[in-house]
């Protein structure tokens, strides 16, 4: 169970910070049912309110700091996600997401990036499909890294981006 203080990774909410653990108030709950009151990090002061014991979404901790630090080393050598047909590259991107890893998001980021950094040598823009989807990947990622380093989340993912850069030349 999560204590108050704690950040944690919400599903696709992203990073939320625990902000109470007790019964809520709502039409049909018991008050022996515990809920989680999270404060998501990055978004307009939105408030989450989920069961204590729900397996429906995605909850862990946020990645230490050794580990954002081990995989902001990795960069390098971490793949890109595997498509074996372009036409279905948007379930695999969606499949990256829904696991909530850190290395997941990295991965599809770079495979993104590539294909971006293709495209526009090539004389083409990155297709809306790919743009949504480094957008998503890129906010998970950078706001899970920035809570997890004490960083703000720009200088974060600045210094991704240029060790993709710098990783794919």
């Amino acid at each position: 169970m999560f204590e108050v203080g704690d950040y944690i990774i919400y599903g696709s909410n992203g990073v939320c910070k625990v902000e109470s653990v007790g019964p809520i108030k709502m039409p049909g709950v018991t008050k022996e049912r515990l809920f989680y009151t999270l404060a998501m990090i990055y978004s307009n002061s939105s408030k989450v309110f989920t069961p204590v014991d729900s397996d429906k979404v995605i909850m862990r901790t946020i990645i230490s700091p050794d580990e954002a630090h081990a995989l902001l080393k990795d960069i390098p050598t971490i793949g890109t996600l595997q498509m074996e047909d372009e036409r279905k590259s948007e379930g695999v991107y969606k499949d990256a997401m829904r696991t909530c890893e850190c290395e997941e998001w990295l991965k599809a980021i770079k495979t993104l990036y590539i294909r971006k950094k293709t495209r526009l040598a090539d004389g083409k823009k990155m297709n809306v499909s790919d743009e949504k989807y480094l957008r998503i990947a890129g906010d998970s990622l950078f706001g899970e890294l920035a809570i997890s380093l004490g960083k703000d989340k720009k200088e974060v993912e600045d210094y991704v981006m240029e060790q993709l850069e710098k990783a794919t030349e």
